[in-house]
């Protein structure tokens, strides 16, 4: 059966209303949460970026059932990866093994704030490569020492170590990307609803039951237009796509990307308004793509409450029955 769940939003929401939407959605019935793990939002109108592990520990604190993910993090720049290895051990424990690791090559406008640069993409490969080997050996509880083409780990434990670890989610885009890292993660993560990524990381991942994690923007409201402005206002950044978001560094630059997308383009990709029948089809590509797993992106975080008052159990059912 798939899974469906509700996405943590924290370039759009403060810390603490991210907290009572978690709860909310557990609430409501939503098998999992997952976090993105931002240092700025895509545009200035979105206006939050509070620290994700923070409002995940409070999280798992608050919330008993659901599954809980980081959507993405990069263990690369501004993370090292003995760092992230421990977060994601401690996370585990307080969440009570509820705890999945998303992980991904990153994107400048988070990464460039160390002052590192931002290297080419098969550098930033190559370092996540490195990272997730690193994690993982970390995650074992013994003592590590690494010296790797790009990091170096002296002497470090994870002294608090969740039996059998954690399970790796890793974001991929392509064959390439799919034979390198299918054999260092558990589950797949993709943003496209691409039923070859999801075959090709079954025959890849030698085995077992990986899952098939995706995301999907909606807007739901109760004034169509209304719904397709919010969108418009906090997501016209969508269709530049991987290959243009990940390198742009700033909000400016996303805006500058994003100047001539109109409100009617964007009502094309993301489904807007008060049908939750068309927005439920909209989850269509990635149910025939055989995903396992959706996490719905709610955009906007004025009508955040009142879409998990009203739409969001209903949708639910929708989408349930669809699946």
């Amino acid at each position: 059966m798939v899974r469906f769940g509700y996405t943590l939003m924290t370039e759009q929401s403060g810390p603490k209303q991210l907290v009572r939407y978690a709860v909310a959605a557990e609430e409501l019935g939503f098998d999992f949460e997952v976090s993105s793990d931002h240092y700025s939002p895509w545009l200035t109108e979105q206006g939050h970026a509070p620290y994700a592990w923070t409002v995940l520990g409070a999280v798992a604190q608050a919330t008993s059932r659901v599954e809980l993910a980081t959507y993405v993090t990069c263990p690369t720049m501004r993370y090292h990866p003995a760092v992230i290895a421990q977060k994601a051990a401690t996370l585990q424990i307080l969440s009570d093994g509820r705890f999945i690791l998303g992980l991904g090559s990153g994107e400048n406008l988070n990464e460039h704030v160390v002052g590192e640069g931002w290297p080419a993409v098969d550098a930033r490969q190559d370092m996540l490569e490195e990272a997730v080997q690193i994690i993982r050996e970390l995650h074992t509880g013994e003592l590590v020492t690494w010296e790797g083409d790009y990091f170096r780990v002296d002497s470090a434990r994870i002294w608090d170590a969740p039996d059998g670890g954690v399970p790796i989610g890793l974001a991929v885009s392509g064959d390439k990307s799919i034979a390198r890292f299918a054999p260092h993660g558990d589950h797949l993560i993709a943003v496209e609803p691409d039923a070859d990524l999801v075959a090709g990381w079954k025959k890849a991942s030698g085995g077992g039951s990986p899952r098939s994690i995706g995301q999907i923007p909606i807007c739901w409201g109760p004034d169509k237009e209304a719904a397709i402005a919010t969108a418009h206002e906090q997501f016209r950044w969508f269709g530049g796509g991987w290959s243009v978001n990940a390198d742009l560094p700033t909000p400016a630059g996303f805006a500058a990307a994003s100047q001539f997308v109109r409100p009617d383009d964007v009502a094309e990709s993301i489904a807007c308004g008060p049908d939750l029948d068309e927005i439920a089809e909209s989850f269509r590509p990635y149910l025939d793509a055989g995903f396992t797993d959706i996490a719905l992106v709610q955009v906007g975080d004025e009508g955040q409450d009142r879409f998990l008052a009203e739409a969001a159990g209903p949708l639910l059912e929708k989408l349930r029955a669809l699946s």
